[in-house]
């Protein structure tokens, strides 16, 4: 909520305060200070670090722009986010790798959908994409078997924490300042000003539990706390962040070699998830998954992680309740496979059977911000906001920043620092 304050002395002034750490508050915040060498950022983040919940807890795929509607913003960001982020880790020498990916089709009831993907691809100018047969499928996956497959040569694996941080890295060399451990509790529009030249030339505050600073304007990239932030100025309270947690398998290492690349299953339009799939990681080690359920807490990583306050939260939305409610089976079926490790196995076995209940344990988790509106409807694109009141005119809140938003990140700072300057006047 906004109010009105008087501020300390103490307190840091900036032109733009960024909230939230994440890859892509942390790659606006870059762009904003590599178009603006003049003024003064900060990005505050309330964890101990950059990249602490989904830009540090994905499976690290760098997407090729493949499932996305032909001119939409989703598919020119991801397209050229892809261009942007592989010219960004030679040149930062970060280890990346392209090892490809493969839309699987192992029925014949997925090969016209897998036509479609492919017609997809080819509009969004995805380069180098190639149908191949079950012949080809092995050529590129020795152990994969399918109908068809769709391959991407330029999918690939890079660890998007790692990115962060560089990002974080290229910002404070450009002169910006991170603050960590500051956990944003109100914006407020403060009653008068420090500056020795006199007047409101820095008039909002952001409060943290423990510290305060003052900017003239304010943009939010919060990611699973997105709506929460939003309505300390004012916003509507959708549309509404429901977590869903991720729960994936792992190969074990003597079993690494069984995949290649990343191998995914062609897309259900039923239902409002890509399904399992065979993901290689920087490392070398195999993410295989993952499911998706109900998270009961926003950054609730296993089933003992509960904060009742959030659970009841989205339990209660309207739009939650629909979105269970059409898919009820799917839904009940993402949480067998999550506590029963042999049915996640049996998924994955249609694209390796030879993968055996023994060849995996338990892995890593994550929680994805999943925007949902009043009649369970994924809100599928991006969503700014500002509010109402006088704190409005000086915020900018990206609501929705929507999957694959880290392999758009570059792509996304650039459209969100055009925002900025357009809304702020910079």
């Amino acid at each position: 909520m906004s109010s009105s304050s008087t501020s300390s002395k103490s307190e840091k002034e900036y032109d733009v305060v960024i909230v939230g750490g994440g890859i892509v508050g942390v790659a606006t915040a870059r762009e904003l200070s590599l178009r603006h060498p003049k003024l003064k950022f900060a990005v505050v983040e309330k964890e101990n670090r950059l990249a602490a919940h989904q830009s540090g807890h994905n499976s690290g795929v760098i997407h090729a722009g493949i499932y996305y509607a032909p001119g939409s913003l989703k598919a020119r960001l991801c397209v050229r986010g892809l261009e942007l982020s592989y010219k960004y880790f030679d040149d930062h020498q970060i280890p990346y790798k392209k090892c490809g990916k493969l839309i699987v089709a192992v029925t014949p009831e997925e090969v016209p959908r897998l036509d479609a993907l492919e017609d997809r691809g080819i509009k969004n100018g995805v380069k180098d994409l190639k149908r191949l047969d079950a012949e080809g499928i092995r050529s590129v996956e020795p152990n994969c078997t399918g109908l068809q497959a769709l391959w991407s040569p330029h999918t690939g694996i890079v660890d998007w924490g790692e990115v962060t941080q560089s990002y974080g890295r290229d910002f404070v060399g450009l002169g910006g300042d991170v603050h960590l451990n500051f956990p944003v509790q109100a914006l407020e529009v403060v009653a008068e000003s420090q500056s020795e030249a006199g007047g409101l030339t820095h008039p909002v505050r952001v409060v943290g539990d423990k510290q305060a600073v003052r900017c003239r304007y304010v943009v939010t990239c919060a990611g699973l706390y997105s709506d929460k932030l939003a309505a300390l100025s004012g916003c509507n309270p959708e549309p509404k962040i429901v977590p869903f947690r991720g729960e994936y398998l792992i190969l074990k290492p003597e079993k690494a070699d069984l995949v290649r690349g990343n191998i995914y299953p062609v897309p259900d339009p039923r239902f409002p998830f890509l399904g399992v799939h065979y993901t290689p990681r920087i490392d070398g080690s195999v993410l295989l998954g993952p499911n998706a359920v109900l998270a009961f807490r926003r950054e609730g990583y296993g089933y003992f992680d509960v904060n009742l306050g959030e659970l009841m939260d989205a339990l209660t939305f309207r739009g939650f309740r629909k979105l269970v409610g059409r898919n009820i089976s799917y839904a009940f079926g993402e949480l067998y496979r999550g506590i029963y490790i042999r049915a996640q196995v049996k998924q994955l076995q249609k694209y390796i059977p030879q993968l055996q209940f023994s060849d995996v344990t338990r892995g890593p988790s994550g929680v994805r911000a999943q925007a949902l509106d009043c009649d369970g409807n994924l809100v599928d694109d991006f969503v700014f906001d500002s509010g109402e009141g006088e704190l409005a005119k000086r915020t900018l809140h990206v609501r929705n920043a929507p999957s694959p938003a880290a392999t758009s990140s570059l792509a996304i700072a650039e459209m969100v620092a055009d925002k900025v300057q357009q809304t702020f006047q910079l």
